[in-house]
């Protein structure tokens, strides 16, 4: 048997829909080939080894359990293990690997893999390098983009000299504008935080007014801002799984009756509809996956990875972004292209555990 540590929650705003990942991947996990030991990371950031009823991941009340004891992993190389905290005792617990299932800061952005690979603990997923790039919104897309793909064109402001937007911001839109068109951009644009996920703090701007507005609340979420171009058609996805070989699950659309997939639309579907496979031709979805494929090489993702793109009218396919950690519920996009692919969800967590550890 495999001690594989299972990292949940995360001082993020991503922590609830982590929790629903979590609760996903353990349930559907081989317990006769590996023993979940469960790491969880409260809203404030504090470690917890937890070993009570998964329900209560699923229904976050598993950090009231007496079951939890805080808890570390040293990033000593030499260690490989949990430390637990039991009074003035530390009880050790060895880790085959570790499958972080943390969404957005503090998780997806390359920080706990940093810790882990310090500590030579295989990490199941993205490394340091490519999870914090695929974070990174816009060096994701220059580095995309200079590979011949294309890409949103887009506009960074620093918090520096976006201060005028808390405080003038008729004035401030009116320069930013001046700006954005003489790059070519003109309304309507996304403004986004450059490192968040699950839609967090975005806004689609139609008239120069919500400009202000938008950006103050995408500063919320992170230092940096970005604005981009809106790309007409629709969303696809592409869920990869491997290394050397690729495995890549069936191609998927997501049908919008207005707006665009934010946060709500994610998880409830309340005016949305997910297509897979996607209502495209055999020729499309190929060239959607090829590309696919090259945007995973080309940002350096290992294990798996989710490769969002947009499907233009011209039929053009561009890139938008790539989620490091996908949502593993049985009901989320990548379990879903997976099976759509012929691929269980047990088998799917099966292959991702077996990239990192061998039995």
């Amino acid at each position: 048997m495999k001690n594989i540590g299972i990292l949940f929650g995360g001082n993020s705003t991503e922590y609830d829909v982590s929790l629903e990942s979590a609760h996903g991947v353990i349930t559907h996990m081989d317990l006769k080939k590996y023993t979940p030991v469960l790491i969880g990371i409260t809203r404030q950031g504090q470690w917890m080894y937890y070993n009570g009823d998964l329900q209560k991941i699923a229904d976050n009340t598993w950090h009231e359990d007496a079951s939890c004891r805080k808890a570390v992993i040293p990033p000593d190389a030499g260690e490989h293990s949990l430390w637990i905290f039991e009074g003035s005792h530390i009880k050790k617990v060895h880790l085959d690997a570790v499958f972080p299932i943390l969404h957005g800061k503090n998780g997806e952005d390359g920080t706990v893999q940093g810790l882990l690979e310090m500590a030579k603990i295989p990490v199941i997923g993205c490394k340091t390098l490519s999870s914090a790039l695929c974070m990174h919104k816009d060096m994701a897309h220059r580095l995309v983009g200079a590979a011949g793909i294309r890409v949103p064109r887009s506009h960074i402001l620093e918090r520096a000299e976006a201060e005028e937007f808390f405080t003038r911001p008729e004035t401030a839109a009116d320069t930013l504008m001046r700006q954005l068109n003489q790059k070519g951009l003109v309304l309507p644009l996304f403004v986004k935080p450059v490192c968040a996920g699950s839609s967090f703090g975005i806004t689609k701007v139609t008239k120069k007014e919500e400009l202000a507005p938008a950006i103050c609340t995408a500063f919320d979420h992170d230092r940096q801002v970005i604005l981009e171009e809106t790309i007409e058609g629709f969303e696809v996805g592409c869920a990869i799984m491997g290394n050397e070989t690729l495995t890549v699950g069936n191609v998927d659309e997501i049908q919008l009756s207005g707006g665009f997939f934010n946060y709500e639309e994610k998880y409830t579907l309340k005016t949305s509809q997910i297509f897979v496979p996607a209502r495209i031709s055999d020729e499309k979805a190929r060239q959607i996956k090829e590309t696919a494929q090259k945007i995973y090489r080309i940002l350096d993702c290992r294990d798996f990875a989710r490769i969002d793109m947009f499907l233009m009218p011209s039929g053009e396919i561009c890139f938008n972004e790539v989620n490091t950690i996908p949502g593993f519920t049985p009901h989320s996009r990548f379990p879903g292209m997976m099976k759509s692919a012929g691929f269980s969800f047990e088998q799917v967590i099966d292959t991702l555990i077996g990239l990192e550890v061998s039995l």
